[in-house]
């Protein structure tokens, strides 16, 4: 029977021809047993840290020389120092790692798998992998980042918990990275439809940062959605990883919408790679005096569309992706309106703002009741969906109120 080699996706060479039951790689191959085992040659990869992205996915279509170049072979074809950092790995300390991920239920989605997500295919230096906690399926429908400053303003936060909730009822995904500030509001938002919500890590996947967002991570794997990263296990969170992350989180998004940003934040650069690769750049306006609105009031100034509600957004992405989504309603959509509320839950509602936060106190002190019951009065705002509470026991709006019918 002649050998029958599998290439890959997107390959352009069969692999070398080892003898079958010989050590050819990383695996012992046979005739068709090369495709199984091309995701621990990729995953790797990723654990080259000398060398740019780009440099990597250079490689990306060449498994037979990466190879080569495991097994310390002359690579003319590749610089020497590619050639030299791949030939250094230890690649029995790699495989063993990512078998053991797999033991503990993390995929790794490999260039070659057809699981990868096509959008990450169009960058100029895509992941060679990525390590995926969740269902493969929050990876599929059309998704757009939420992305903001970690010193975040209430405004900011009610802002990207109220889109990103109304942006995943439209039937889209949201994508933003675990950070503090509006990455978490943007996250909790899209809680409100199971499924919906994806992170993206600037760690390994056996560690989240920062630890306060533990919680959330654990939600966002049990309502459906999934947590992603590039960085192989034990990676903790190095300042110039988040650079890096934040390429992929443009690159998984059709848009990217900047709710809050300081003239440097790291949002910016997100931005910034959306709009080098294609995507559609949003921002939320904001007050001409706020730290955290230059980013987003100078996005606009140069372009980016101005955000006011969440038809501004669909309206921005492809026919044929508008046409197949499939919006959902929630309980918090029916729970817009306080008609079901004590007289003094309307009470403590009737002074809460979505742009500032207000204190127990301050709430005492504006409806004349006791501290217990304003307290008390809280809690059912906070499980009726109408208020959040913020660091300090403050509490906002989560949204503007429709009024009762």
């Amino acid at each position: 029977m002649a050998r029958r080699w599998i290439r890959i996706r997107l390959g352009k060479r069969p692999p070398p021809r080892c003898r079958r039951g010989e050590e050819c790689g990383i695996a012992r191959w046979t005739w068709n047993g090369w495709a199984m085992d091309i995701r621990y040659l990729y995953s790797a990869l990723n654990r080259v840290h000398s060398v740019s992205t780009t440099s990597k996915a250079s490689l990306l279509d060449h498994p037979d020389l990466l190879l080569r170049m495991r097994s310390g072979g002359s690579v003319p074809e590749v610089h020497p120092s590619l050639s030299k950092a791949v030939a250094n790995l230890n690649w029995e300390a790699a495989l063993e790692e990512d078998k053991d991920l797999e033991s503990k239920g993390i995929r790794i989605l490999s260039w070659a798998d057809e699981e990868y997500p096509e959008r990450l295919r169009s960058l100029p230096d895509p992941p060679p992998a990525l390590y995926v906690r969740g269902r493969l399926e929050t990876l599929k429908p059309p998704a757009i980042a939420v992305v903001g400053s970690r010193l975040s303003t209430v405004y900011g936060l009610g802002v990207a918990r109220s889109l990103a909730g109304d942006l995943v009822r439209a039937g889209l995904c949201v994508v933003s990275g675990l950070a503090r500030g509006i990455d978490t509001a943007a996250h909790e938002g899209s809680l409100s439809v199971p499924g919906r919500a994806l992170a993206v890590l600037g760690t390994g996947p056996d560690r989240v940062y920062p630890r306060e967002n533990e919680g959330l991570h654990r939600r966002i794997l049990e309502s459906g959605g999934a947590v992603l990263t590039e960085f192989p296990p034990g990676t903790p969170p190095h300042p110039r990883n988040f650079p890096q992350r934040n390429r992929v989180i443009a690159g998984l998004a059709w848009g990217v919408l900047v709710v809050e940003a300081t003239e440097r934040s790291g949002s910016l650069i997100t931005a910034r790679f959306a709009a080098e690769t294609g995507r559609e750049v949003f921002a939320i306006p904001h007050n001409l005096t706020s730290r955290t609105g230059i980013g987003p009031n100078s996005l606009i100034q140069r372009g980016a569309k101005l955000v006011l509600q969440v038809s501004d957004v669909v309206e921005e992405l492809p026919e044929g992706i508008r046409a197949a989504l499939k919006p959902e309603t929630s309980e918090s959509d029916r729970a817009s309106t306080p008609a079901d509320l004590s007289e003094e839950g309307r009470k403590v509602l009737a002074h809460l703002s979505p742009d500032s936060a207000r204190s127990v106190d301050t709430l005492c002190a504006a409806t004349g009741l006791p501290a217990a019951e304003v307290l008390a009065r809280l809690f059912e705002l906070q499980m009726g969906g109408y208020c959040v509470e913020l660091p300090g026991m403050r509490y906002a709006l989560k949204r503007a109120l429709r009024e009762p019918t």
